[in-house]
């Protein structure tokens, strides 16, 4: 039984069920069809508010809108929960397995415990905000997340999930840039650590970063079909660097003594095996760390033990990225061609090896300084 309530809106009414349940409904007629679309149960909604939502369905109807199919679609519309799904799918073949872990965590331990049962199309500019304010004291982090989540929605846009990109306006966060490296001292310090290292894969992984300047994950993730070692060459396959482009990079010879001499033992297809059969070595945070702490790299700090005694720790005071910039930056100083060691680097745009133009700067500025000797006795300057 449906009791019409006094209102000009037609269909409006409330329904009355055999076991006296009471909703307010709304009847109409859309091409052709006979419809009813419940507002809501009394008496959680009031007549006033059912009333008000029963004008807007009105108005929709009105226009050639079918409120109950917009309804429907509403309901099959997709969670960022989903939409971390497909983008994690898209990962990977497009991204390292570096960056698909980190993107990993990135998802379970921020953006889905916050965002994840939100409709895609459900997500603000404001909601975007929140979010990076919660993330104010780790600017690094943010921006990543920001990144992350400007991606995925970018997905969204292009599969018609939602109109626009709620993250394109936010600006990031200002960002120092980490361009630390290792001085000659202190790489002497450090390779004396590695030589009373016991672990003998994780030194060898360090040298081959000192070495080749190449990127962590590019070293732990290598195999040896990789290496001509007759030719000395290294060819990085597109899915294992950070460009997704092949690469094809020069070794040194201090490089190729070190990997000759781990061919002599090689047990499978990876330089450096994990602890599971046919997989990877992953990290090398614990060897760095006691590495560092041998060579004096590391700072000591103390934690509360069980027994409330101070308990020593050490934490690096250089990142393992850190070899990177190092064989950069000496190659650089050293006045060697900013486009050459870019090669070695695996750069793809000059832009990313000109920020140690600074430092050929100063090896040209030194070699002019050296011009006044070739003068002899007689000086220019007055």
């Amino acid at each position: 039984m449906t009791t019409p309530i006094k209102e000009k809106i037609p269909g409006f009414g409330l329904r009355v069920t055999a076991n006296g349940a009471k909703s307010f409904v709304l009847n109409y007629s859309i091409a052709g069809r006979e419809r009813r679309y419940t507002i809501g149960r009394f008496p959680a909604w009031s007549a006033l508010a059912a009333r008000k939502k029963a004008h807007k369905l009105r108005v929709k109807i009105d226009d050639g809108i079918d409120p109950l199919e917009e309804k429907d679609a509403a309901f099959d519309e997709p969670f960022m929960d989903d939409l971390a799904k497909d983008y994690t799918d898209w990962a990977k073949t497009e991204k390292s397995e570096k960056s698909q872990y980190e993107d990993q965590l990135m998802l379970k331990r921020i953006v889905l415990p916050k965002l994840g049962r939100h409709r895609v199309s459900a997500v603000s500019e404001r909601d975007i905000r929140a979010l990076k304010a919660s993330l104010s004291e780790t600017p690094v982090q943010a921006n990543r997340v920001l990144a992350l989540l400007s991606k995925m929605f970018s997905m969204a846009v292009d599969s018609k999930m939602r109109d626009d990109n709620p993250v394109r306006k936010i600006k990031r966060y200002h960002e120092n840039p980490k361009e630390n490296w290792l001085s000659l001292e202190q790489l002497q310090a450090l390779a004396l650590a590695l030589d009373n290292y016991p672990e003998q894969d994780a030194a060898d992984a360090l040298r081959l970063l000192v070495l080749t300047g190449a990127r962590p994950d590019e070293v732990l993730s290598a195999e040896w079909p990789q290496f001509d070692l007759g030719r000395g060459i290294w060819t990085k396959l597109s899915h294992h660097t950070k460009e997704r482009k092949l690469e094809h990079v020069q070794l040194s010879r201090a490089a190729l003594l070190i990997l000759n001499r781990m061919a002599e033992h090689k047990a499978g297809v990876h330089l450096f095996p994990g602890r599971d059969p046919g997989t990877a070595r992953t990290t090398l945070r614990n060897a760095w760390k006691q590495v560092c702490k041998a060579a004096g790299l590391a700072t000591e700090y103390h934690i509360k033990g069980k027994r409330g005694k101070p308990l020593p720790r050490w934490k690096p005071n250089f990142r393992v990225y850190d070899l990177r910039h190092s064989f950069a930056s000496h190659l650089v100083s050293r006045g060697k061609d900013l486009y050459a060691v870019g090669k070695l680097m695996g750069h793809t745009q000059p832009g990313t090896t000109q920020k140690y133009s600074h430092l050929f700067d100063a090896a040209q500025r030194e070699v002019a300084n050296t011009f006044p000797d070739v003068l002899g006795p007689r000086k220019l300057a007055g």
